[in-house]
């Protein structure tokens, strides 16, 4: 049971005050339909200004009194009790306020009516807001306590009428010999108050001696009707508007005065204090806390104490009160009386609850000077509720019908969150001499400690038992007995059945009035479920053999099948039963078919001459099952013979059908290793068949026969699929020899010169079971195909990094599970295991290899080098292409290439999701998705894959670079995008590749026809989930120039992450339109950016672009072979991009000159002396003259560092040849730029030449370029 927080608020009214009390009364329902039972539950609060007010569960206030002026101690409430002999005065109803100095009691009929009245206006003006009922006033008595110090707590006894000895006894006390009597004893209501002087106060009011008090009800619902009505009444306090609220805090209501009430005596004790009192349900006795740490109760009609407990420090102490259940009376043999119950009313105990906090201990004692009954040890900070009352508005007619709903007392446990209650039962209020109940008690402990004594001698503690058992008096404690018995490990069978035994003839032997029908049934059930057992286990212990060696020729007739479907059968178990190899443990003691006496009795019960099987788990179902047939399907134990047995037990066909086939498929291995178990169950399939209620005689060809449909489901729901198929095909073998032999009765006039065996092979009469069988065979057979490649396994030392998702073992398949899972069940299955197996997607491509060479629009580059990757992984993979050519062939729909392909996409990036760390796996989605050849899918499921997945986690990095405007440290990584800088690298790229897999899609969706999608017949009926290939049909087209926007920032983003570019905020490379665009639906049309775009922009772009491209060149052709991790995990990712190319392409999108990107390039290719690539680059480039000039500076770079910065004799020589202007502008020219200054002077002897190739005759640098060439060869020559 969870509880819950129905309502909070602050519910004080008047500055500073506070909650001192609350009480919580349920209400009785009013309705005929539910008399008797709680409607609603009243709040009813106390605080320190005074007032006690009135709320609804939701905290709406119905109505406040000020009865006193003084702060509230205590609220107490006694509802209405059936009085239990005629000599108890009927008690009214009424809820008790406690003040410092006085007591209020309300009427409980009158405070019914007032809050029905108040909560149906409170509904009313909610509903309208304008209509107005004066509930009727409340009745109230107020008495003013005298003669006493401090009152702690108290408690309203009632009404009590004394006997005509006390009243002598009082009048003599109070009026001495002299007063006068009167004839008939007044009535008085008795309270008593706990404090101090004195410690325990004795209070008597007589009934008439004042009238009661009429106080008027306030509604607390503000309306226009109730204004004038407010400012005139007193005694209440409602919701009003403001300056009306004021002017009535300023002017109190009327307090009516309190009549006086002096004590009559008291227990005087002037040390000691009390803290609580507690009232008993039967009013007679009442328990006192005091703050000595004792608990005294007190005889509340005598005023004495008669009993005390010592060491209860802060004891919190509450009632149980038990009615005897006259059921578990002992059966005594007495004259029927006339009057009623021969057994007499039912007796009711007392039990004193008492919680010590500092013990954290709960004790039950019986009253009045009763044992301790019960201890718990509860913890040191729980709260012990007794609430004392029930229900207000019953009476002695409503409250017979009424079932108590609440809990007598209850234990709060707020460490544990939990609410404890008290059951006692009756018998502990009896004293030992007069408890049947407590002997027999005795006798169960006693036959526990006999049962768990190890003794050598059976026969002894056989007779011991019997003698114990027959002793008991009470029947339910017998049953206890037996059972306990029954449940007993070291008796053996031969024991147990004689004990059953010989009380069941006892049983018989009594007279019919005093024998408990409950318990001979129950017992005649163990004795037949003894005998059973016994039978059974007597069938199996039977040397039993029929090893007759079974050929295929046999295997074949038996299940209708021709010679090759039945080999075709054999070699798909016997692949089935390859990929199924896994060692499994088995204990020496585990021995099928063996089942202890203990266990058989939990598991099976009688109902009315009908064995039914308990509610047991499927392991322990099985085990029955074994019990039952495994030495039958093992030819070890005679079919016919158990049967017969199980059917005469009161088994029926049904449950023995389910028993056999557990049996059945979860033995799977032992099956498949003994094809003579086949003939067995045959055997006993057609047994049980032909059993009375097995198959319904009325049963017509054209429906479809229960029994057959059990078998069908239980096969559906198999996931061991071989023993399935075979239980299947033995099924509809039966079925059919079953079938023919209806129909062979039917018209066996037509049929009489027919050789009958002839009619039984090859002529099968048509049925509507007849085609169910066929379509599970199929669907069996589909399924253990799909099982085995499922199970098969590649080479383990291909991959030797297995991520914890990718050891997670598949779930077994089932014919059920792939019919509810939807048309992609079986192709997300397979993703699965392609997922577990990490195969590229080329391996899909070499199984379908037929497929491919169908398709010659595919191509043929793909191909070749798809067949070159799988070449190299293709002797790991053994029988697996194999078995996925066999499940293409056997789901030609529902493993289409393309399908298989959008469902491992789907898997693998739900893998990585999980584990954003294993890029692999994404960039293994994105291999998956570029191998899907329909654009339509292609596109649908890119877009799902963004927008589930991506498009998140990428705003994420994008802002977080932007913020730090370099390429972010790992930890910031983890923290916002929740993956390391390496694995966000590799995301990066691998949503480029998406987004451009997804701007190709839709450019080449147009020319593919959208796809159909089939379903094999035999799985038309599949239901489920939509497949992920079907909603990706349902996406929309996308939005092609929002996805390119897209794809440049990632781009940008891809490049900064790549080569860990510092200075480079991604999103200030575009304006607010761009900005406003990112990370919207890619399907929607937004607003982005066209025409000229402002030059500071393009500006920056064309510096980032450039950074890029010097970057890539960089990590392509640095000298230094030192490579930071981003770069190493871009190579294990796989290829990286063509940077340069995709700069310029960039360049074109961002409104940046491309030649300026390609003359950059050519530039950093030459400065890392990488001249031959350079070479080709210039082809590209358009503007060479301004290229040549650039290169003529790189040329000066590179001689200056040959001439001035080697200082050979040589150079120097050299230097003064030169012509001065060449000189002093070598000299102007700064070597330290270059990256490779390691050039040979031939290859810049070509630099030079280009330079003038390039360079225009009128060019200012021409004749510079002219000595340059002059001065290279002036170099070249000596070195040659």
């Amino acid at each position: 049971m969870q509880f819950a927080v129905g309502w909070s608020g602050s519910l004080n009214v008047e500055e500073g005050e506070c909650v001192t009390s609350a009480l919580c009364i349920p209400l009785a329902s009013q309705k005929r339909s539910s008399t008797g039972r709680p409607d609603w539950t009243c709040i009813v609060v106390g605080f320190t200004s005074g007032y006690v007010r009135f709320y609804t569960e939701n905290g709406v206030l119905l109505l406040a009194q000020l009865l006193n002026e003084d702060p509230v101690l205590q609220l107490k409430c006694r509802t209405y009790e059936i009085p239990r002999h005629p000599g108890v005065t009927e008690q009214n109803e009424e809820l008790s306020i406690l003040y410092p100095a006085a007591i209020v009691t309300i009427d409980g009929f009158s405070l019914f009516q007032s809050l029905r009245a108040c909560r149906n206006q409170v509904a009313k003006a909610a509903a309208s807001g304008n209509e107005n009922i004066q509930p009727p006033p409340l009745a109230y008595k107020k008495w003013g306590l005298q003669d006493i110090d401090t009152i702690i707590d108290h408690a309203s006894i009632g009404i009590m009428t004394l006997s005509p000895f006390d009243q002598m006894k009082t009048a003599s006390n109070i009026g001495g010999f002299n007063a006068t009597i009167k004839n008939s004893p007044p009535a008085m209501s008795q309270y008593i108050t706990v404090g101090s002087n004195p410690f325990t106060g004795f209070f008597y009011a007589l009934e008439g001696s004042t009238q009661p008090l009429l106080s008027h009800v306030a509604l607390a619902v503000a309306s226009k009707l109730t204004s004038a009505l407010f400012n005139a009444a007193s005694g209440w306090l409602g919701w009003k508007s403001k300056h009306e609220e004021e002017a009535v805090q300023k002017q109190k209501p009327k307090v009516e005065p309190a009549t006086p009430l002096a004590v009559r005596f008291g227990l005087p004790d002037s040390r000691r204090h009390g803290e609580s009192i507690c009232l008993s349900p039967c009013n007679t006795l009442a328990a006192v806390t005091d703050d000595f740490g004792r608990v005294i109760l007190l005889d509340v009609a005598r005023g004495i104490a008669i009993r005390m407990w010592k060491g209860y420090r802060d004891a919190q102490i509450g009632w149980i009160q038990i009615v005897e259940d006259l059921h578990e009376r002992v059966p005594e043999k007495v004259d029927f009386s006339p009057f009623g119950n021969n057994q007499g009313p039912s007796r009711v105990a007392q039990f004193l609850v008492i919680y010590a906090p500092r013990r954290g201990i709960l004790e039950v004692w019986s009253t009045q000077q009763g044992p301790r009954v019960g201890a718990f040890n509860v913890g040191k900070h729980c709260r012990l509720l007794y609430p004392g009352y029930k229900i207000m508005g019953l009476n002695n007619v409503t409250s017979q019908s009424w079932q108590p709903q609440t809990y007598q007392i209850c234990l709060v446990d707020p460490v544990s969150g939990s609410v404890k209650t008290v059951n006692v039962p009756f018998h502990l209020a009896l004293s030992d001499k007069k408890s049947e109940r407590a002997k027999d008690m005795h006798l169960v402990k006693k036959l526990a400690a006999l049962l768990k004594t190890k003794s050598p001698n059976l026969d002894l503690v056989e007779t011991e038992i019997k003698e114990l058992i027959l002793d008991i008096k009470y029947p339910a404690t017998k049953k206890q007995a037996l059972e306990s018995i029954l449940a007993s490990e070291r008796l053996p069978f031969s024991c147990l059945r004689n004990i059953t035994q010989t009380l069941m003839d006892t049983l018989k032997n009594q007279e019919l009035e005093s024998v408990d029908e409950g318990l001979l049934q129950f017992c005649a059930s163990k004795l037949k479920l003894l005998h059973l057992y016994e039978s059974v286990s007597q069938l199996n212990s039977v040397d039993f053999h029929s090893d007759t060696p079974v050929s295929d020729n046999d295997l074949a007739i038996l299940l209708r099948l021709d010679e090759k479907e039945l080999l075709k059968l054999q070699a798909l178990l016997e692949k089935y039963k390859q990929e199924n190899t896994r060692t499994t443990v088995r204990f020496s003691d585990d021995k099928d078919g063996v089942l202890p006496i203990k266990t058989f009795l939990e598991y099976l019960e009688y109902e009315k001459d009908v064995l039914n099987i308990k509610k047991i788990s499927e392991e322990e179902y099985v085990a029955l099952g074994s019990f039952f047939f495994w030495k039958c399907l093992h030819g070890e134990s005679s079919t016919e013979d158990m049967c017969h047995t199980l059917e005469s037990a009161g088994l029926s066909p049904q449950l023995l059908l389910s028993l056999l086939l557990s049996v059945w498929l979860s033995k799977e291995k032992d099956i498949l290793d003994k094809p003579q178990s086949v003939c067995c169950l045959h055997t006993m399939l057609s047994l049980l068949s032909k059993m009375k209620v097995a198959i319904d005689e009325t049963w017509d060809s054209q429906s479809v026969s229960p029994w057959w449909q059990q078998m069908r489901m239980a096969c559906i729901q198999a996931e061991n699929n071989g023993a399935a198929l075979l239980s299947a095909h033995v099924g509809h073998s039966v079925a059919a020899q079953l079938s023919n032999n209806m129909t062979e009765k039917k018209f066996s006039q037509t049929v009489l010169g027919t050789d009958s065996e002839a009619l039984t092979d090859s002529w099968e009469a048509l049925s509507l079971d007849t085609e169910y069988w066929k379509l599970l065979l199929k669907q069996l057979e589909d399924c253990l195909i799909l099982q085995t490649l499922l199970h098969s396994k590649g080479s383990s030392t291909r991959n030797s990094k297995v991520s914890s998702l990718q050891a997670e073992p598949l779930p077994k398949l089932s014919v059920k599970k792939l019919l509810e899972g939807g048309k992609g069940g079986i192709a997300d299955s397979v993703a699965k295991w392609i997922f577990k197996q990490d195969f590229s997607p080329e391996v899909l491509k070499l199984a379908n290899k037929e497929r491919d060479v169908e398709n010659p629009d595919e191509p043929k580059e793909g191909i070749n080098r798809g067949f070159f990757e799988v070449s190299e992984v293709e002797t790991d993979l053994g029988a697996i292409p194999d078995l996925l050519r066999l499940a293409y062939e056997q789901f030609p729909c529902s493993l289409e290439l393309d399908v298989l392909h959008a469902h491992c996409c789907w898997e693998y990036v739900v893998q990585w999701n999980k584990d954003p760390e294993e890029a692999r796996f994404f960039v293994r989605s994105i291999e998956h998705l570029k191998h899907i050849l329909n654009a339509h899918v292609q596109n649908g499921i890119a877009l799902m894959m963004w927008n589930t997945f991506l498009v998140k986690r990428f705003s994420a990095a994008t802002y977080l670079m932007d913020k730090v405007g370099k390429s972010p440290k790992d930890r910031l990584c983890r923290r916002d995008v929740g993956m390391s800088d390496t694995a966000m690298t590799s995301f990066l790229g691998s949503c480029l590749d998406l987004l451009q897999t997804l701007m190709e899609a839709d450019i080449s969706r147009d020319e593919i026809q959208v796809p159909v999608l089939d379903t094999e017949d035999a799985w038309l009926s599949v239901e489920g989930p939509i497949s992920i290939v079907e909603l990706a049909l349902e996406q929309k087209h996308i939005h092609y120039p929002l996805v390119e926007h897209h794809s440049i920032l990632c781009s940008i983003l891809y490049a900064v992450m790549r080569f860990s570019l510092k200075t480079v905020k991604p999103l200030s490379l575009f304006d607010s339109k761009g900005k406003n665009a990112f990370f919207k639906d890619l399907t929607s049309i937004q607003l982005l950016p066209s025409g000229e775009m402002d030059p500071n922009f393009i500006s920056i772009r064309q510096q980032f672009l450039l950074k890029v491209v010097s970057a890539a060149v960089q990590s392509q052709h640095s000298v230094t072979k030192e490579r930071d991790p981003s770069e190493e995990a871009a190579a294990i990712a796989g290829k990286d991009q063509d940077w340069p190319v995709l700069a310029v392409d960039l360049a074109h999108h961002l409104q940046v000159s491309e030649d300026v990107v390609r003359r950059h390039y050519v530039g950093e290719l030459y400065n890392y002396g990488v001249d031959h690539l350079a070479e080709e680059a210039i082809l590209q480039v358009h503007d060479k003259e301004v290229l040549a000039s650039q290169l003529l500076v790189l040329t000066g770079q590179r001689l200056a560092y040959a001439l001035l910065h080697t200082q050979t004799k040589e150079g120097m020589e050299l230097l003064a040849r030169l012509p001065p202007t060449l000189c002093t502008w070598l000299k102007a020219m700064n070597p330290q730029d270059l990256q490779n200054t390691e050039v040979p002077i031939a290859t810049t002897a070509k630099l030079v030449n280009k330079v003038i190739e390039l360079l225009p005759e009128k060019h200012g640098q021409y004749s510079l370029a002219l000595h340059l060439i002059e001065a290279v060869e002036a170099i070249s020559i000596p070195s040659l």
